[in-house]
């Protein structure tokens, strides 16, 4: 039997389908299995039409419900005689006189055998086969089929016969239903050839709502053919239309069993399904063995998984079986997903038992479904899907639910819309006192969570107090009171108050919220909790140096996409701090790449803290690579954000301190003091501001007004963390030196600034400062920091930035400060009593350390040490 609906025949030609038919005759046999309305017949006629030139194609289809195995052979056999260039059936022979079983396939495998030409037995429909017989007759047929002939079997489902040794030999090809979909593309090329002019969108919508199915995307084009409006066509194109019903009713539905009728329809309200829940909906036990069956005849059921234990069915055929649903057995359709809820809810499977409630009519329920579940979404970093949920319960229904509410606001928050998201809250608090004891102390801890979250998210730091005493009470309470939090929301608690001490500078306390959150959150499971606690845990403190920190940022990376959670705009503090340290560090390529990232997944809307650092690290960049207009713009924008938060922000300082300085480099230091003017930030982070005081001074030509200003910075490595600052003073404060002719001055400060970034290999200031001529001021023997050094210079010098991870000396084998001095002078042209006197010592001293060193490096003579110490980074590459 030919296909129900002719498809697309001479609208499209789909050469590479032809071409993918014209590879498989190579093989012996080729099975195409496919649902009805796939195309089959209307491929194989097509191939066949351009392929008599080549071949003798012989092409029989098998008449519907075919149980006879004379008719079915000697249909073969007179195709097989028909002339040679004609493949209509209504011009082959009339049937063969009767012949017994043996002889009619002798009398084949004679036809086949005898043409000189090569011969493709094409035979269409086999699934209308019905005769055990033909089928085991045919089976021998594959077996023994003569080598210049090919078969090709066309079914709606795999031929039942045994097929293995031909697989086993390499001599089958097989088409499925998948190779026969239509692409978008093809989609598109199908319109256009039915002069039907519809939208990119348009055209993407039709193919996802057919999943390619030929004869749904014929049909609609029959339909579409004189539509006043194609697109509102599409939008609302499903199995509900009429013709898509029709098709599917005879092709599908009318031609299975009464029970197996009843399984589809009953189980067509949910969108997946396994045995256990079509059995609970369909009343009947069985139904996991039908759906496998109807998945093998590829009758629109499609497995989920490699296992085949969940199904769906196709999208048109789902929307017309509901409809079928409705007009059968309406009044059993509320009970139904009521059922489903049950069974989804009992599982865990929350969104789906939510979907099923609100479609029984039971709100109120769905409601209380939402309320226990909304946290958890949040947590799974699935803030769409309570927007998904919440959109399908009636108008103004958190009005009289108070969880609803709060719904609703962690779904704005999510959004970004601070301002829906405090009346949502504001609404939820307004039914607290009318709640029941327990619930009330819940909803309580749970709107101060929920408002530490909004006012991290405002900026509004200075505003949480209340709320930080409630629920760092709360978090501390391991009692059974009712008021303590259970795991979720207590952990939801301990991010946001993690997160408002970090933008807040209370490191320390902010190191022991997030560090409880994260492993209260991997203790119960909630992935995407764990990794926004460790996302945040991105500042060095008194315990915690800026190299661990660094490696927490990339742990971070790396927990996030182990749990698939790589783009989520959690991850984007972890990312901008990793990015921050890797530019401090000088790994300059390594902080870009890690920027790119974090701008590609932050959303500055919704978090405008976060935002604050990555307009600051991207005005770093600039500024590390002279890009200082690229970064006077990053650091006003950082700025900006800051201005619009009324707590003050961690790294306000750095940022405003950096655009004054970046102004004033260029040219506008009346600019750069506005900008310094008023600014109260400082508290806790001295030297960013007298800083940039000191730039403005040397923009002005005044080096001994930036020294006045420099000695505001203290001289010591800060107790909280690495000497930032620190470094940047002693470079700023050595410039001056060189501007005011005090080489000796500027080589000490130029000494003091390699001290002070040593213990964290802080390179960045030194770049930022354009550093190259004051480090030209230091003799080279008189540094204790070589490496570090070295590292610097070839960085300035425009070389690959240095590798924090390369391979370095052991302990046992680390060259003494004395023995690195003696090194600075390998490369040189001083003999050894030059050296000697450069460093006010003995021959035999210079003698003893170039021994020694040789011995460290595994060296044979001076130019292998000089080598091995570049290599190691103890020299520059470049320096002499």
């Amino acid at each position: 039997m030919a296909e129900h609906v002719s498809v697309a025949r001479g609208l499209l030609d789909r050469e590479d389908l032809l071409q993918t038919l014209d590879r498989a005759v190579t093989k012996r046999v080729t099975v195409i299995s496919a649902p009805p309305g796939s195309g089959k017949t209307s491929l194989l006629r097509a191939w066949a039409d351009r392929s008599t030139n080549l071949r003798r194609v012989a092409f029989v289809s098998v008449d519907r419900d075919q149980q006879n195995a004379q008719r079915f052979w000697c249909a073969i056999l007179d195709a097989l005689r028909s002339p040679a260039h004609s493949i209509d059936p209504e011009t082959q022979p009339a049937a063969t006189v009767a012949l017994d079983d043996d002889q009619v396939l002798d009398r084949v495998l004679s036809e086949l055998a005898q043409h000189v030409e090569p011969v493709v037995l094409i035979v269409d429909d086999l699934h209308e086969l019905r005769s055990a017989d033909a089928l085991a007759q045919l089976e021998h047929l594959l077996a023994i089929l003569p080598s210049p002939a090919r078969v090709v079997l066309s079914s709606r489902r795999d031929p039942p016969i045994r097929l293995h040794q031909l697989r086993l030999a390499d001599e089958i090809a097989e088409i499925r239903a998948g190779d026969l979909q239509f692409t978008e593309r093809e989609t598109r090329e199908l319109l256009a050839a039915s002069e039907i002019s519809l939208s990119d969108a348009g055209v993407a919508a039709l193919h996802r709502r057919t999943e390619g199915w030929a004869a749904g995307l014929r049909l609609a084009v029959i339909s579409l053919s004189g539509h006043p409006d194609p697109e509102r066509f599409v939008a609302e194109f499903s199995g509900t239309d009429r013709a898509i019903g029709e098709y599917l009713m005879a092709e599908m539905l009318e031609r299975q069993p009464g029970e197996v009728q009843s399984m589809l329809l009953r189980t067509s309200l949910v969108d997946r399904m396994n045995g256990e829940l079509a059995d609970l909906l369909a009343g009947r036990s069985g139904s996991e063995q039908m759906l496998l069956q109807l998945e093998e005849a590829n009758a629109f059921v499609v497995a989920l998984d490699a296992q085949r234990t969940w199904f769906r069915y196709h999208h048109l055929l789902a929307d017309f079986l509901r409809l079928e649903l409705r007009r059968t057995f309406a009044d059993e359709v509320p009970d139904l997903h009521r059922r489903a809820a049950r069974w989804f809810a009992d599982r865990g499977e929350v969104v789906e038992a939510v979907h099923h409630t609100l479609a029984a009519g039971d709100w109120p329920d769905a409601a209380r479904l939402v309320a226990d579940h909304s946290f958890r979404w949040v947590l799974d970093g699935q803030a769409g899907t309570i927007d998904a949920v919440l959109q399908a319960f009636p108008e103004g229904a958190s009005a009289d639910h108070p969880d609803l509410a709060l719904a609703h606001a962690a779904a704005e928050l999510n959004h970004g819309r601070v301002e829906e998201a405090a009346a949502q809250l504001a609404l939820a608090e307004s039914h607290v006192q009318s709640a029941r004891p327990a619930r009330r102390r819940r909803l309580t801890v749970a709107i101060a969570s929920l408002r530490l979250a909004l006012a991290r998210r405002t900026g509004h730091f200075t505003e949480v107090i209340e709320q930080v005493n409630l629920l760092d009470a709360s978090i501390a309470d391991d009692s059974n009171d009712p008021i303590a939090m259970d795991s979720e929301l207590r952990a939801v608690a301990l991010l946001n108050l993690g997160i408002v001490e970090t933008w807040s500078r209370r490191f320390g306390d902010a190191e022991r919220h997030l560090s409880e959150g994260a492993a209260l959150a991997q203790a119960i499971g909630r992935h995407y909790l764990e990794v926004g606690c460790r996302a945040h845990q991105v500042f060095p403190t008194t315990l915690v140096s800026l190299a661990s920190v660094r490696e927490r940022g990339r742990q971070a990376v790396a927990l996030a996409e182990r749990y698939g959670l790589g783009d989520r705009p959690i991850l984007a503090p972890a990312l901008g701090a990793a990015a921050f340290w890797a530019i401090w560090m000088g790994d300059f390529d390594e902080g870009e790449s890690a920027l790119r990232r974090a701008s590609e997944v932050a959303e500055p809307q919704v978090d405008p803290a976060g935002a604050v650092m990555l307009h600051m690290v991207t005005g770093q960049l600039h500024v590390a690579r002279g890009q200082h207009q690229a970064a006077l713009e990053a650091f006003a924008a950082g700025a900006q954000a800051q201005s619009l938060l009324t707590g003050v922000h961690a790294l306000a300082t750095p940022v405003v301190g950096w655009l004054a300085a970046t102004q004033a480099r260029l040219g506008m230091p009346d600019e750069a003091r506005k900008t310094l003017t008023g600014f109260s930030g400082e508290t806790g982070r001295p030297g960013f501001i007298p800083n940039a005081r000191a730039v403005i001074c040397m923009a002005e030509r005044d080096p001994a007004g930036a020294l006045d200003v420099l000695r505001d910075v203290p001289d010591v490595t800060p107790p909280t963390g690495p000497g930032f600052t620190l470094v940047e003073a002693h470079l700023l404060a050595g410039t001056a030196y060189l501007d005011l002719g005090d080489r000796n001055a500027a080589a000490a400060a130029a000494e003091a600034a390699l001290a002070a970034a040593e213990p964290d290999r802080l390179i960045f200031p030194f770049a930022m400062t354009e550093a190259a001529e004051l480090l030209d001021a230091l003799p080279r023997h008189e540094t204790a920091h070589g490496a570090l050094l070295a590292d610097i210079v070839d960085l300035l010098r425009g070389a690959p930035a240095p590798s924090t991870d390369r391979e370095r000396l052991s302990q046992r084998e680390e060259l003494s400060p004395s023995e690195l001095r003696v090194l600075r002078y390998l490369p040189t042209n001083l003999t050894r009593p030059e050296i000697a006197r450069e460093l006010y010592v003995s021959i035999n001293t210079v003698n003893t350390h170039i021994r020694n060193i040789y011995s460290k490096l595994g060296a044979r003579d001076r130019s292998s040490a000089v080598q091995r110490a570049r290599e190691l980074r103890l020299l520059s590459t470049g320096r002499s």
